[in-house]
């Protein structure tokens, strides 16, 4: 069906509509409570071309659209929930990609004992009292409320009634004993309270115990305990605004923005005081961002944060006037399951928190992004789609067709994700259909972790087309680099800090070679990303040699 014909018979229902190009390539996944009149804004519908109200970065995409396609919905509130949902799968184009917010962890303490001991969790329970959330250094936190107020270290002293070494050493007082009464505890666990409302009691406390340790000589750990000060010292932003109001627990967004990516920055208020504090960097591919950027950057935080079962909830947001009318109260409500209060203050303390968190992320915009200029030229040499912000690079490994594994690194924005690393059994029996089971697997896993924004293979033009025929199978786009070896006399080359390793990449359709030479740091820089993943599919090979090489008893 041609564009015009499908403007005349849009549903003039809630919903989302996709955008494709002619190669069947998702560009936009967008969300409408009137799909008749949402799309046709977009196009002219005499001819199909764009409007001409529309800003650059959107006329340029709806000159390439060929097809579009919807899906109905109840209401605009689904809409909303499963436009997130095709963005993280899919990951169109034009689109703002925010990835799902952590669920952050609390310390909690369980008032239906009668000795409780703080601990972690990130779920909700029964007769519980909640602090936080921590987006860092819950750990640290708890690991300093046992060091310097002596409450119940181990839960089964209390089930056996016996006192363990903690007693001995003065750090627990022995209920399991009965040597310490449910008043007397609930004392300590009072104390223990407050260094949790106040971090800065904590912190003194723990400065104290660490001169202490000093003076003793000692230094081990007492640079323990300098390290965990660090750590909870950044907990939280100090700020001259300390709002003493029990119905002072906001949440508070800020989004800045320069040329290459936007900062989303979080704070999170309780009970008039900034406990913590977070942040998402979300590359910007085309150099620009609009208004509609920052609005679905606004709704997808909204419902990736507030979509869970928070422990904690706020009992109002904070977010910038600009997207007053869009983001309404009954939204924020339906997320939450609570009446949540939003402000879009133009003046007073809330502005000034807006403003607060404003600065922080314009703080983080200015850190220089060392690798900035690198990945851009990579971008402009290699006619990528994106700049490569989050690359995953494949290596397989084996020994005559024996211990067949594979591995996938992760790499983003210049550090390398140890956590998103993977492993893979194979059962190919060569390099080539190895690498199409790796890449086949991970491309499985898209719905749960989403894409990146570049492929880095260990290979040459076959293994690329190997890849690309995975990612159409899904329907997914992404850039596709090849690295290898320079050959001279058909063998490769690994002169050490001279190899001449050459990249490939699709232009145009077209698989294109690169030679650079050794120093220049593009090539540098995909040479590190690939020898790291070799060396992660080499020692995961290793490892399965041995473990196979061990007779079984």
């Amino acid at each position: 069906m041609s564009i015009i014909q499908t403007l005349k018979t849009l549903p003039k229902q809630s919903g989302i509509y996709q955008y494709y190009d002619q190669k069947g390539r998702l560009l936009y996944v967008g969300k409408a409570k009137n799909l008749f009149n949402r799309v046709r804004s977009y196009f002219k519908v005499t001819d199909g071309s764009p409007s001409s109200n529309l800003s650059l970065r959107i006329h340029n995409m709806i000159l390439k659209v060929a097809s579009i396609q919807t899906i109905v919905v109840n209401n605009e509130m689904d809409a909303l929930i499963l436009e997130n949902s095709l963005i993280k799968q899919l990951k169109p184009r034009y689109n703002i990609l925010l990835r799902d917010d952590k669920t952050y962890p609390y310390i909690y303490i369980d008032t239906a004992s009668p000795f409780p001991r703080p601990k972690i969790t990130r779920i909700k329970r029964k007769n519980s009292v909640y602090f936080g959330p921590f987006c860092t250094g819950s750990k640290e936190v708890l690991e300093s409320l046992y060091e310097v107020v002596p409450l119940v270290q181990k839960e089964g002293c209390l089930r056996e009634k016996k006192a363990c070494l903690f007693y001995q050493i003065n750090r627990c007082k022995a209920p399991c004993e009965g040597k310490i009464s449910t008043q007397e505890y609930q004392a300590l666990l009072s104390e223990a309270i407050g260094y949790l409302k106040d971090k800065k009691s904590l912190i003194a406390k723990l400065e104290e115990r660490m001169l202490f340790l000093a003076d003793q000589e000692r230094f081990e750990e007492a640079i323990t305990l300098r390290e965990r000060i660090k750590k909870i010292s950044a907990l939280s932003m100090h700020s001259s605004i300390d709002l003493y109001s029990l119905e002072a627990n906001w949440d508070i967004f800020a989004i800045e923005h320069n040329q290459s990516f936007a900062i989303l920055l979080k704070l999170y208020m309780r009970e008039g005081k900034i406990i913590s504090s977070d942040y998402e960097k979300i590359p910007l591919h085309s150099g620009v961002f609009d208004f509609e950027q920052r609005l679905s950057l606004y709704q997808q935080a909204l419902i990736n944060h507030y979509q869970k079962d928070l422990l904690l909830p706020p009992n109002g947001l904070i977010l910038s006037a600009q997207v007053q009318k869009e983001i309404q109260e009954e939204y924020c409500t339906w997320l939450m399951e609570k009446k949540i209060k939003l402000y879009f203050p133009q003046k007073g303390e809330k502005k000034a928190l807006l403003d607060l968190a404003s600065k922080n992320a314009k703080e983080i915009l200015k850190i220089e992004d060392s690798e900035f200029e690198i990945k851009s030229a990579l971008k402009d040499l290699l006619a990528l789609e994106y700049l490569p912000q989050r690359i995953e690079v494949f290596d397989t490994s084996h020994h005559g067709g024996a211990y067949n594994v594979g591995g996938m690194i992760v790499y983003d924005n210049g550090e390398f994700i140890k956590q998103a690393y993977r492993q893979y059994h194979l059962k190919g029996s060569d390099e080539y259909s190895q690498m199409r089971e790796m890449l086949i697997r991970r491309a499985k896993d898209f719905e749960q972790n989403s894409p990146p924004d570049l492929w880095l293979l260990d290979g040459g033009v076959a293994q690329m087309n190997i890849a690309q025929e995975v990612l159409e199978s899904v329907g997914v786009s992404i850039s596709i680099v090849g690295i290898a070896k320079e050959k001279l006399d058909h063998k490769a080359h690994r002169a050490k800090g001279r190899a001449r390793d050459i990249l490939r990449a699709f232009v145009n359709g077209e698989c294109k070679e690169f030679a650079l030479l050794p120093s220049d740091k593009r090539l540098q820089l995909f040479q590190k990303l690939r020898d790291e993943a070799h060396r992660f599919a080499i020692k995961f090979h290793q490892k399965s040699k041995t473990k196979g090489l061990i007779p079984k008893s």
